[in-house]
């Protein structure tokens, strides 16, 4: 078990305090800093730091040893790779209205950009790599995001509440085929609508979100949002993809699971993030790097509803599991009062972060390693069971990302 030191990705929308605070290092950082990086991402490996002092990339110890790292199962799985990719994700401002691919879909689009000879730094290169990217995100700050169309009827009634008289077609087309291939029909005409048109109809919808507010309308919320999302994209076509997901509101520890094809994007607040280790985004609007609607429309899925809010199911006292059907990653969060314990036995590779207070990492070997708050750990498939104690006089928080089950 070795403390890591990770990367910072210093993107326009991050927080120039989240992540400092977190660090214990000066406030407010000289540069937004957007996401704190943990794993054996070819883009910012994490370095593990060696007894002696010294670093090694952690892309390089897994690429050396695969099963005593990941253990024979998760390097046989994965091909050599570490499956998942840990962040502390700390948005000022909104991110881009974005989905990911699932594996048939990435394996897909990846072959085929290859085959057409697309330099990978291409800026209309969509795929990075063969890989799904299936992510959760757990909120440590109240966290706003839009993610998943919302039940369709719910969406028919929210545009039929704008008076916006170029508007009222698109909403009327919604109202009647309230369901999935409705709002299949009704996002892809918005979004690829000619910029003239747009012109002309966004303002009009933006008006309507304001005479909503000021009449504390049913869909105030929504409204809100569509009124900051205008400002800062102005003539944006994603700003009126917005108004067709879910807004949600999610408080410290709430989390949730956004499978392949889910279109969102987070809004505020700082979270934990766990995902499968790849870089493959499909971009929707909310941006002004590359679009491409056809590749988009290909990985969307339209199935609409609520969205699920889970808080993780404790399976012993202060360890509670965020279940998922992703394969590639497991997130856990422990939650130790002073002086308490939990034993964490699984086999496979780890990272431990911890966020609040501080805690000791005890192993079967006599070792132990101390945790502050903003300092992460990797464990080795070969590393022994281990148990984290709360250290100090006060309550720790510790998030662990491991392997999906």
């Amino acid at each position: 078990m070795e403390l890591l030191h990770n990367a910072i990705r210093p993107y326009a929308w991050g927080s120039r305090t989240a992540i400092s605070e977190l660090l214990g290092k000066t406030v407010p950082a000289p540069h937004p800093e957007a996401e704190l990086w943990m794993g054996a991402h070819p883009g910012d490996p994490s370095r593990v730091v060696g007894a002696d002092g010294g670093e090694r990339s952690l892309l390089e110890l897994v690429a050396e040893d695969p099963e005593g790292q990941l253990g024979e199962g998760v390097a046989s799985r994965w091909g050599g790779r570490l499956p998942f990719l840990m962040k502390v994700l700390a948005a000022e401002e909104a991110l881009s209205l974005q989905a990911h691919p699932s594996a048939a879909q990435a394996a897909e689009g990846f072959a085929a950009e290859e085959r057409a000879g697309v330099p990978m730094d291409a800026p209309t290169r969509n795929y990075k790599d063969p890989s799904p990217k299936p992510e959760l995100i757990c909120a440590l700050t109240e966290f706003h995001a839009l993610a998943g169309f919302r039940d369709p009827h719910r969406t028919a009634a929210l545009l039929r509440s704008l008076d916006a008289p170029d508007f009222a077609p698109y909403a009327e087309l919604l109202a009647g085929q309230p369901d999935a291939q409705g709002l299949r029909a009704l996002f892809t005409t918005l979004i690829t609508l000619p910029q003239t048109a747009l012109d002309q109809l966004l303002p009009q919808v933006l008006d309507a979100c304001v005479l909503h507010v000021k009449e504390r309308g049913e869909f105030d919320l929504e409204c809100r949002t569509v009124l900051e999302l205008g400002e800062a994209y102005p003539g944006d076509a994603g700003v009126l993809a917005a108004l067709l997901l879910n807004r949600l509101v999610l408080q410290p520890g709430e989390a949730v699971h956004l499978p392949a094809g889910n279109l969102h994007a987070y809004l505020h607040g700082t979270g934990i993030e766990i995902l499968a280790n790849s870089d493959n985004v499909l971009r929707c609007g909310l941006t002004p790097k590359h679009v491409d609607v056809p590749e988009l429309l290909r990985v969307l899925d339209f199935t609409c509803g609520d969205m699920p809010v889970q808080r993780g199911e404790e399976v012993v006292p202060g360890l509670a599991v965020y279940r998922t059907p992703s394969s590639e990653f497991e997130l856990s969060r422990l939650d130790l009062t002073a002086g308490a314990d939990v034993r964490i036995d699984d086999a496979g590779p780890q990272i431990l972060l911890c966020v609040g207070g501080a805690a000791t990492v005890l192993d079967g070997r006599g070792g132990e390693l101390d945790l502050a708050k903003g300092q992460s750990m990797w464990l080795a498939a070969h590393d022994p069971e281990v148990v984290v104690r709360s250290s100090g006089d006060e309550p720790a928080l510790v998030f662990r990302a491991t392997a999906g089950s």
